[in-house]
């Protein structure tokens, strides 16, 4: 680097301290949301030019020279050589799910300081490192998935133990990814109009591209924007019409049964002509709505009205129980490390990148722009009352279904709250209440509401902007289950393969439907019955997505582990093998305390199936059918606990066994594809 460089980069850094110092060490007043977003850009910025470029080009050693598997193996469905933008875009999209959005939510009930904390170093050290080495691995391996590279790399009998496994893992976060959807869109025809016109729009970018104006990037861009905006524009009327607001309201059921639909026919129809456009499309609304609450934060300067740390850590929380560790770092998935990410990092991503030099952008600079949205996330919540933060978030069995009790029973735990303030914040955003709105959601509409009415105020300026959140959230969403889904089906192609060959081959029709019914109907079930819990199916699910997701994120940095050592390049054995360790320690105490103990779904399966037994119903349960729901639920909740644990204990014996053996050869040992210039192939 030039000395103006240097220089440009020490001013940066000393920036970043000096924010997170103020963010770390100033406990006795409020602090404003500022230092916090200083901080988060300057650890971003120079963890993407230091960091990501030392993985890239010594421990990955991406070469641009290389042909990728989209340009090898271009079939016009699933492999497509695609521009760097819409690749980034495609994925930046596919990962950044619930995640991001609702986990640092229901952290902030133990104060802004731990989740700030673990989302900036967590994704540096660990969620970045996973998706970007996960995408450089499968782009050496044709576009192989998580599951198939284990195989590969660690043995027959492991890999099929991993395939199975992280296909089941796999359908759980899908599962609650949706029902994260399905409970924002249940009964919104604003919002689900909307969403449902991405759909013919994302159509027509992908005609426009492949065919009347092919390689127009930014003609397409702009007229998809357009669109867009327009449709947000219309849902307002759409919603303000009897007529078209009830061909647009749908209950859960409805909405779930819609959603696997959509699911079905964005695995089987071409990447170029649905999936790839409307991720791309969805982008504009989700970075450009992130960008402007950054710039509201900046002119509005909020303080963070939830304090530093609160006395929540101790796992009394009202919003979730738990500890400390390890549930803050299962809590925030997404926004600091996710295994959802190694799945669309070696599925659909690889099989559009053209170029191996790309993949840096796409894997660390996409978590690194996820990561920033789980900060957002977070400000949004600190930055609201407290007291009307746990009124939203707490159930109502808790708190009370009332505004009186609710604010008593608040102001007793020191977040002193008044009805008015609860009735006015509902008034506020055109809602009946804001009490027991669970899920992460809401809260996070409200905040994003209150920052954005600062800056642009109006009499119903701020019901406008809480309706533009949850749609931002429902899109947000639901591009991860179009990817998911397809990821989903290469997987259990990849499966069948194993029994028969030809269905293994993504361009077979008939391997490419029957892999696809098989995987909507898997995670189908998991998001109907959460569609019908009583508890609501996220106070019951979310825990189970947390621990399967970083089990996941656990499994796939051991990969990455393995074949750091079978690359003989054992020194940077420590850049995958460090979070490795930490997330195999946080999923397991996690799980055996979900299946053992006072928080446990087996101390709930329990206390519901005593109750019965007694001829009693407890809340929120409101018939004897509800009543064996939430024990069914709970129970298949507590077996799948402890069978994931089981697979993390054995992919780690796996592991360790491939390390010893890959350590004590000579020669590297790795299964990577023959290495073919791009320039051959591209002339």
């Amino acid at each position: 680097m030039s000395p103006a460089s240097k220089l440009l980069w020490a001013v940066i850094a000393v920036i970043g301290a000096c924010c997170l110092g103020v963010v770390a060490l100033r406990r006795d007043e409020p602090i404003n949301a500022i230092w916090l977003v200083a901080a988060a850009i300057s650890v971003f910025v120079i963890s993407y030019r230091f960091y990501s470029k030392f993985i890239a080009y010594k421990v990955l050693r991406m070469d641009p020279s290389r042909a990728t598997p989209a340009v090898l193996r271009n079939d016009g469905l699933d492999y497509v050589p695609t521009d760097r933008w819409v690749v980034f875009g495609h994925h930046f999209a596919a990962i950044a799910g619930a995640g991001p959005l609702v986990g640092p939510v229901l952290a902030a009930q133990m104060g802004y300081l731990p989740g700030t904390l673990w989302i900036l170093f967590g994704v540096v050290f660990a969620g970045a490192v996973q998706d970007f080495m996960i995408l450089g691995l499968s782009l050496r391996r044709d576009g192989r998935s998580l599951g198939n590279m284990l195989r590969d790399e660690l043995g027959a009998l492991p890999g099929i133990v991993a395939m199975f496994g992280v296909l089941v893992l796999m359908m759980i976060v899908l599962a609650v990814l949706a029902l994260v959807v399905v409970k924002t869109l249940t009964h919104s025809p604003w919002g689900t109009f909307t969403v449902a016109c991405t759909i013919p729009i994302a159509l027509l970018m992908g005609v426009y591209l492949r065919w009347l104006r092919p390689g127009r990037i930014l003609e397409v861009s702009i007229i998809g924007l357009v669109l867009l905006l327009t449709s947000i524009w219309s849902g307002a009327y759409v919603a303000a019409s009897p007529t078209w607001a009830a061909a647009f309201n749908f209950d859960a059921k409805t909405m779930a049964w819609l959603l696997i639909g959509y699911g079905f026919c964005a695995s089987v129809l071409p990447v170029w002509l649905l999936l790839a456009p409307r991720d791309y499309l969805s982008t504009f609304l989700k970075i450009g709505t992130v960008l402007v609450l950054a710039l509201a934060i900046f002119i509005a300067a909020p303080n963070l009205q939830m304090p530093a740390v609160t006395k929540f850590i101790d796992g009394t929380g009202p919003v979730f129980q738990g500890n400390l560790f390890p549930f803050l770092f299962i809590t925030i998935a997404c926004g600091a490390v996710s295994g959802w990410h190694s799945i669309i990092a070696s599925g659909t991503t690889p099989k559009l990148l053209s170029n191996e030099g790309e993949a840096r952008m796409v894997g660390y600079g996409g978590m690194l722009m996820e990561a920033f949205v789980a900060i957002m996330a977070l400000i949004a919540a600190a930055s609201l009352h407290p007291g009307v933060y746990f009124a939203m978030n707490s159930p109502g069995a808790l708190i009370g279904t009332t505004v009186q009790d609710a604010a008593a029973t608040i102001s007793q735990w020191g977040f002193v709250v008044t009805p008015t303030e609860l009735l006015d914040t509902a008034k506020n955003i055109g809602e009946a209440t804001v009490l027991s709105r669970t899920g992460g959601a809401p809260t996070l509409a409200v905040g994003m509401a209150q920052l954005l009415h600062n800056i642009l105020p109006g009499q119903g300026v701020m019901a406008f902007w809480y309706h533009y959140a949850i749609l931002f959230e429902a899109l947000f969403i639901l591009t991860t289950v179009d990817a998911g889904t397809r990821v989903g089906r290469f997987m259990i192609q990849e499966i069948a393969g194993l029994i028969y060959a030809p269905l293994k081959h993504t361009e077979s029709w008939i391997g490419n439907l029957l892999a696809t019914m098989i995987c909507v109907g898997l995670w189908g079930y998991f998001l109907y019955q959460g569609a019908v819990d009583p508890l609501g199916g996220i106070n019951t699910l979310w825990p189970l997505f947390g621990i399967a997701n970083q089990m996941l994120a656990a499994i796939a940095l051991m990969l990455a582990s393995v074949v750091m050592v079978k690359l003989k390049r054992e020194r940077y054995l420590w850049v995958p093998g460090i979070p490795a360790i930490w997330l195999v320690t946080c999923t397991l105490t996690a799980g055996w305390q979900k299946l053992s103990g006072p928080i446990s779904f087996t101390a709930a399966a329990q206390k519901y199936s005593q109750a019965l037994q007694d001829g009693k119903l407890l809340a929120p349960a409101k018939s004897v059918a509800e009543m064996n729901q939430i024990i069914t639920n709970n129970t298949v909740d507590m077996v799948l606990t402890g069978l994931f644990m089981l697979l993390v204990l054995s992919m780690a014996g796996f592991a360790l066994r491939a390390l010893v053996k890959a350590w004590r050869a000579n020669h590297p040992t790795a299964q990577e594809e023959p290495y073919v210039a791009l320039s051959s192939v591209s002339s």
